[in-house]
C-alpha cells in the first residue's frame, strides 16, 4: 500500500504542474482576453461614432415611437382641436355683428323715440321740435317705382315732374304696371315722347337691366344695411349719393340716414351752430354726430328750419309739401344764375333746386 502511495504521489506532481501551467496559460490567455479587450474598447468608440454618423435619421424615428412624444401628439390633437374649434367659431362671429335694419320710422311709437332723444342728445333742436309739428313717414311705394319717379323728377319743376310721370304711368298700365321688364320694353323713342330726355331713359333702362339680372330686388333693398344699400343703388346711372339719401329716408323711412351733400341741411347746420363758413360734407359726419341714431328726423327739421329762414333748400320740397314747392319754383326763375353757381356743392345728378325730392312721400 506504500508502495502504492508512493507510486501516485509522483504522479500528483505532474499533474499540479500541468495545473499550474494551465493555471498560467489560462493568466496567459486572460491578460491577452484583457489587452484585446482594452485594444477592442479603444477601437469601439470610432466604430459606435461611424455607426451613429451613418444613421442620421434614426433619433427621428426613436422620437415619433417614444413615450414623450405619444404624451405629446395629443397636445397636437389639442392644437388641431383649437384649430377647429376656431373655425367652427367663425360662422358664429357674423351673428355677433350681423347688419341689421333699423327700426323704421313708420313703426308706431318711433317717432316719439325719435324725438325725445334729438331733445336730450342736441338743446339747439329742441326750439325747433316745439315749434313744428313732427314728422310722418306714410308713403310706401315699391323701391323700384320709388325709384324709377325719383329718375323722372330729377331737375324738374314739380308740375313738369308730376306731367312727366303721369304720361310714364300710362305707358306701363298704371303704378302697378311699373316693373323692370315693362320699363326694358319702352324704346328710348318711346320716351321722348312723353318728354323724357334720353339720358333719363338710359337710367331707367340700366336700373331696369340691374333688377332683371339680378343685382337688385325690391326684397335685397328693403334688407338691405345703410351701407350696403348706398353702395348698390349708386352703382345706377343717373342715382348719386343725394338721391339714395332721399330714398332711405322718404321711401325706406330709414332714421339714420344723414344727406351730407345736400346744400339746405348744410346750410341749416350753419345757422344752427352759428358757423362762419358753410360745413363741407366731409364735417357733417362729426357735427351731426350727436343725433345718432335719428339723423333723418333731425335732417326733417333742418329743413323746416332752413325754410323758415327762406334760405334755398333742395330738399325742403320733401318737408314741405307742394306749397313749398311752388314757392322753390319762383326762385328758380328768380335765382337762376346764384342757383347754377350753387350746383357745386350737390349731386351732381341733382341741382340745388332739385324738386325731384317729391318723388320720396309726395
Amino acid at each position: 500500500m506504500m508502495g502504492e502511495h508512493a507510486q501516485t504521489v509522483p504522479k500528483l506532481q505532474p499533474d499540479n504542474e500541468s495545473a499550474t501551467a494551465t493555471s498560467n496559460a489560462a493568466d496567459t490567455t486572460a491578460i491577452q482576453i484583457v489587452s484585446t479587450s482594452t485594444e477592442l474598447a479603444t477601437i469601439a468608440p470610432p466604430e459606435n461614432q461611424s455607426s451613429a454618423s451613418n444613421i442620421p435619421f434614426r433619433p427621428r424615428k426613436i422620437r415619433k415611437i417614444s413615450p414623450d412624444n405619444s404624451e405629446s401628439k395629443p397636445a397636437g390633437d389639442s392644437k388641431t382641436a383649437g384649430k377647429g374649434a376656431k373655425n367652427k367659431l367663425v360662422p358664429q362671429r357674423v351673428p355677433a355683428v350681423p347688419n341689421m335694419v333699423a327700426r323704421a320710422l313708420s313703426c308706431e311709437g318711433e317717432i316719439e323715440i325719435a324725438l325725445r332723444h334729438l331733445r336730450n342728445a342736441d338743446p339747439h333742436l329742441a326750439p325747433l321740435i316745439d315749434l313744428h309739428p313732427p314728422p310722418t313717414f306714410d308713403s310706401f311705394h315699391t323701391p323700384f317705382l320709388a325709384l324709377t319717379k325719383s329718375i323722372l323728377y330729377q331737375q324738374l319743376a314739380y308740375k313738369a315732374g308730376t306731367s312727366i310721370y303721369t304720361r310714364f304711368v300710362g305707358l306701363c298700365g298704371g303704378e302697378a304696371g311699373v316693373l323692370p321688364e315693362t320699363v326694358l320694353a319702352l324704346t328710348p323713342h318711346q320716351l321722348r315722347q312723353i318728354g323724357v330726355s334720353g339720358r333719363k331713359a338710359s337710367y331707367l333702362h340700366d336700373l331696369a337691366r340691374k333688377y332683371q339680372n339680378g343685382i337688385l330686388s325690391d326684397t335685397g333693398i328693403i334688407t338691405m344695411d345703410d351701407k350696403s344699400l348706398f353702395t348698390m343703388l349708386t352703382m345706377v346711372n343717373g342715382i348719386g349719393s343725394w338721391s339714395v339719401h332721399m330714398f332711405m329716408i322718404f321711401s325706406l323711412h330709414r332714421p339714420d340716414v344723414l344727406p351730407v351733400n345736400d346744400l339746405g341741411v348744410r346750410k341749416g347746420v350753419q345757422l344752427l351752430y352759428g358757423l362762419e363758413e358753410l360745413p363741407r360734407p366731409s364735417q357733417m359726419e362729426q357735427l351731426c354726430e350727436k343725433w345718432r341714431p335719428y339723423r333723418s328726423v333731425a335732417s326733417w327739421y333742418i329743413w323746416r328750419f332752413v325754410e323758415g329762414k327762406g334760405a334755398p333748400s333742395s330738399a325742403a320740397a320733401v318737408a314741405g309739401g307742394p306749397s313749398l314747392q311752388q314757392q322753390q319754383q319762383q326762385e328758380q326763375q328768380q335765382q337762376h344764375q346764384q342757383q347754377q353757381h350753387q350746383q357745386q356743392f350737390l349731386d351732381p345728378i341733382n341741382g340745388i333746386l332739385n324738386l325731384g325730392a317729391c318723388a320720396w312721400g309726395q
